[in-house]
C-alpha cells in the first residue's frame, strides 16, 4: 500500500508552547500544504492559539480531530496539570489510530512533558519508543536533518562512559541501513553515500587510542558493504574531519557513535533548521528540536522556526515516500509479443 501524503500534527502538551507554534506554522503554510494537514488536539485550545497568533480562526481547509478533553480554561499556558498530561497522550493515540488506518502518512509531534505523561500511564521514554511500539517497528533510529548536515545516531541517551559498551556490530549495521534507506526513499537521493564515524580521536589511529574501530566499527562497515545494495559506506571516518567533508558534499548522511558527537555540529551549522526525524517507522515522523518551554508559553514569544522546519520536512519526505512506493508498485512493461 502506498503511504498517504497527508500529515498529522499532534498538539503536544496543551500547557506548553505547542499550540502557539502550530498556529504560526500553519499560518505560514501554503494552501496546498494546509489541505494535507490534520490537527489532533482539543479545538478550544487550538482556537485560542490561532486567535492569539494569527488573529483569526483555524483555516477551514484544515481538518481537526477534536478529542473533547479540555476547554481553554482547563489548559493554562505554563501550568501543566494531570489533565493536560493525560490529554497529550490521548492526542498521540488518536494520531496513531489514523496512521494505522492509512489516513496519514506523516506525523509532526509538538513537545510533550514526559513527567506528566508518565503520570498519565505513558510508560515510554519518549515519542520515538511509543511510536515504534504502537506502529510495530522493530528497529528505529534518530536522525537530525538540516540544510547542511544529516546525522543518524548509533546510540542516543546514554552516559558517555556507557557508549563503548553499547556499540555493537549489529547495531551499527542496522543504523547505517536505516540511514541509507531514508536517504534514498524519503530524501530522494539515489546511491546514498554514508559516512560512519569512529568513536575515538583520529578514529583510534590503528588501535593507539582505543580498539572500537578495529573490533566493532570497522567490521560493521564491512558488513554494511555486503548487505546494503546501491550505497557507498565509508569509514571509520575521523570525526573531527568528517563533518566538514559532509558539509562540503562528500556524504549524504553521517552515522555518529554517540549523542553529542552528532548533535553539536548539527546545532552549530543548522540551528533552528535541524529537524528530528525518526527512521524505521512505517510513516514519516518529524519533530522540532526543543521542549515545552513553560516559561514563555502563552506569551507569544515562542519562536516557531524549528516547528516550521519540521512541518516543511515532513511534507517533503511524505511526498518522496509516497512517490517512491507508488513507483515501486508499478508493474513492469511486458515484453511485446514476437
Amino acid at each position: 500500500m502506498t503511504t498517504s501524503d497527508k500529515i498529522g500534527i499532534t498538539l503536544g502538551d496543551p500547557a506548553g508552547i505547542g499550540p502557539e507554534i502550530i498556529a504560526a506554522a500553519v499560518a505560514d503554510a501554503s494552501a496546498e500544504l494546509r489541505g494535507r494537514l490534520t490537527l489532533f488536539g482539543d479545538r478550544p485550545i487550538l482556537e485560542r492559539a490561532f486567535a492569539q497568533i494569527t488573529g483569526s480562526r483555524i483555516p477551514s481547509d484544515i481538518q481537526v480531530v477534536d478529542r473533547g478533553l479540555l476547554s481553554a480554561d482547563q489548559a493554562i499556558p505554563g501550568s501543566p496539570t494531570g489533565a493536560s498530561g493525560a490529554a497529550q497522550v490521548a492526542y498521540l493515540e488518536a494520531a496513531v489510530s489514523a496512521a494505522r488506518r492509512g489516513t496519514i502518512g506523516g506525523l509532526v509531534t509538538a513537545p510533550i512533558n514526559k513527567r506528566s505523561a508518565r503520570q498519565a500511564g505513558f510508560s515510554f521514554p519518549g515519542h520515538t519508543e511509543f511510536l515504534a511500539e504502537r506502529l510495530g517497528a522493530q528497529h528505529v533510529a534518530m536522525m537530525f536533518a538540516g540544510p547542511r548536515l544529516k546525522v543518524v545516531l548509533a546510540t542516543v541517551h546514554l552516559a558517555l562512559s556507557e557508549v563503548p559498551g553499547a556499540l555493537t556490530r549489529d547495531g551499527i549495521v542496522r543504523t547505517a541501513k536505516l540511514a541509507a534507506e531514508a536517504v534514498s526513499r524519503d530524501f530522494g537521493i539515489a546511491s546514498a553515500r554514508v559516512g560512519v564515524l569512529g568513536l575515538n580521536p583520529h578514529a583510534g589511529e590503528h588501535g593507539l587510542f582505543g580498539r572500537e574501530e578495529l573490533e566493532i566499527i570497522g567490521p560493521a562497515i564491512e558488513e554494511c558493504r555486503r548487505q546494503i545494495d546501491g550505497a557507498q559506506v565509508d569509514g571509520p571516518l575521523i570525526p573531527d574531519a568528517a563533518f566538514r567533508q559532509a558539509d562540503g558534499g562528500a556524504y549524504d548522511v553521517l552515522v555518529a557513535m554517540y549523542h553529542d558527537q552528532g548533535l553539536i555540529p548539527v546545532k552549530l551549522l543548522d540551528f533552528e533548521q535541524a529537524v528530528n526525524v525518526t527512521l524505521g517507522l512505517p510513516i514519516v515522523r518529524t519533530s522540532p528540536d526543543h521542549g515545552v518551554a513553560y516559561d514563555i508559553a502563552g506569551t507569544g514569544k515562542a519562536r516557531p522556526q524549528s516547528f516550521m522546519a519540521a512541518l516543511s520536512l515532513a511534507a517533503r519526505l511524505t511526498t518522496h515516500r509516497s512517490a517512491s512506493e507508488a513507483s515501486a508498485g508499478e508493474p513492469e512493461d511486458a515484453d511485446s509479443p514476437s
